[in-house]
């Protein structure tokens, strides 16, 4: 037993995945991947989630058998030992100081677009939000899902009033031939793409708050997978038709500028606050993720003030700490005036090479055609870090010094009995 509150039913495991994988991406990385590879971006989208799909039910699957609140640390442990286990979590911690920071600069973007914010504004704008997590996070997981059901509402029902009122028909979507598209730029666009369906890994973690793991769980994940997909396919429809995406504006206004082209400039405020709220969902979900995982991982020291819960069953002091982190981490990003679409990729270099370790994970845990999923997840976790190219050097560096550094710790008889 985790020890944490099971309270999550299937509708707000959707909410909460859905949310999770729409979030930061839907507003920006259609964008992102229209500059990169125009109008083939429309067959990236299925290729993507053609590749996500095996790595989704490998998922899913561990998932139902295994919850934990240690996510695929958990479930590598299990397979390869104690210290691939902590060295899994620490790479998955690791991107917080690129993962995050991006996030939360394309959230400060739609208060950007509505009040023309800049700098030190956006930067408070971040720091307020990372305020709202920690608000929300004292309230527990079923909170979070109660609201993150309401914006997944919300976004989908944005994305069909623009395809409602743009008069928007199968007749106007600009599918490329085949034979037309250009392998580097959707290779491109792949590399920034995966951005939108990482959260599998951040979902784990709270597969041990369902009040029905093994039934719900796995359902909740892939309706949520199949109901992002659909809305980020909308989405790319949206900016290419109207051609809402350009290299002088920031992605993350392209569709609060439809809005504004189809209901005035009044209605801005509506796509800049769902926007928000969307990235929000996601960031609540990873940060309280994080928390999971560290609480976890600190079983291992039972006396460590990151290893105990309140009263209400919540990781808190964990929670503080990965916030402080973020906070720090922010900070530092704002000084570098780093790359948006740099520290993307990065982040995605880090999520590729966890799902990668799920999948050998999976390897040794699971048979059948499950195993061969695993191993089919394997390959496509390869392939899609050689899309990312140099890049992911950053995961491999961190992966390599973790195994190498990461001191390793024989586990005591306490610290067996509590973890989950």
């Amino acid at each position: 037993m985790s020890g944490l509150k099971q309270e999550l039913g299937l509708v707000q495991g959707i909410g909460l995945l859905s949310t999770s994988l729409l979030g930061t991406g839907v507003f920006a990385v259609p964008a992102l991947a229209a500059l990169a590879a125009g109008n083939s971006s429309l067959w990236a989208w299925p290729v993507l989630i053609i590749l996500v799909f095996p790595i989704a039910i490998v998922f899913a699957v561990l998932g139902r058998h295994f919850p934990s609140a240690g996510g695929v640390a958990h479930f590598v442990g299990m397979a390869f030992g104690h210290h691939m286990e902590r060295v899994t979590g620490w790479l998955f911690l690791s991107v917080i100081p690129v993962g995050l920071p991006a996030a939360l600069h394309i959230a400060a973007g739609f208060w950007q677009a509505l009040f023309g914010w800049h700098d030190g504004q956006l930067l408070i704008a971040e720091l307020v939000t990372l305020s709202l997590v920690w608000f929300l996070g004292t309230r527990g997981a079923g909170s979070s899902a109660n609201l993150q059901s309401l914006i997944a509402g919300l976004i989908v029902a944005l994305i069909a009033a623009i395809w409602w009122f743009g008069s928007l028909s199968v007749s106007d979507i600009p599918f490329p031939p085949p034979a037309e598209i250009a392998p580097q730029g959707l290779f491109a666009a792949l590399a920034v793409m995966f951005w939108c369906f990482v959260g599998l890994e951040a979902f784990a973690h709270l597969a041990s708050e369902f009040k029905h793991p093994q039934r719900d769980f796995p359902r909740a994940l892939m309706i949520g997978l199949l109901l992002a997909g659909t809305v980020y396919w909308a989405c790319t429809v949206i900016v290419l038709h109207f051609n809402a995406y350009s290299a002088a504006s920031a992605a993350a206004t392209s569709l609060p500028d439809v809005v504004v082209q189809l209901f005035g400039v009044n209605a801005l405020w509506i796509a800049c606050v769902i926007g928000y709220l969307a990235c929000f969902a996601s960031l609540n979900i990873y940060i309280q993720s994080f928390a999971r995982l560290v609480w976890s991982q600190a079983q291992y020291k039972p006396h460590s003030p990151l290893a105990r819960l309140s009263g209400r069953h919540l990781p808190l002091n964990a929670l503080y700490a990965v916030l402080a982190c973020c906070t720090l981490s922010t900070i530092g990003i704002y000084v570098l005036e780093m790359d948006l679409e740099a520290l993307i990729v990065y982040a995605n270099g880090i999520f590729i090479m966890i799902y990668l370790l799920c999948m050998l994970a999976g390897c040794r845990l699971l048979k059948g055609r499950y195993r061969l999923l695993a191993i089919v997840g394997g390959v496509l976790c390869l392939l899609l870090l050689a899309m990312v190219g140099w890049k992911s050097l950053y995961a491999l560096i961190v992966l390599a010094g973790l195994w190498a550094f990461l001191p390793r710790r024989r586990l005591n008889a306490a610290a067996t009995s509590t973890h989950p």
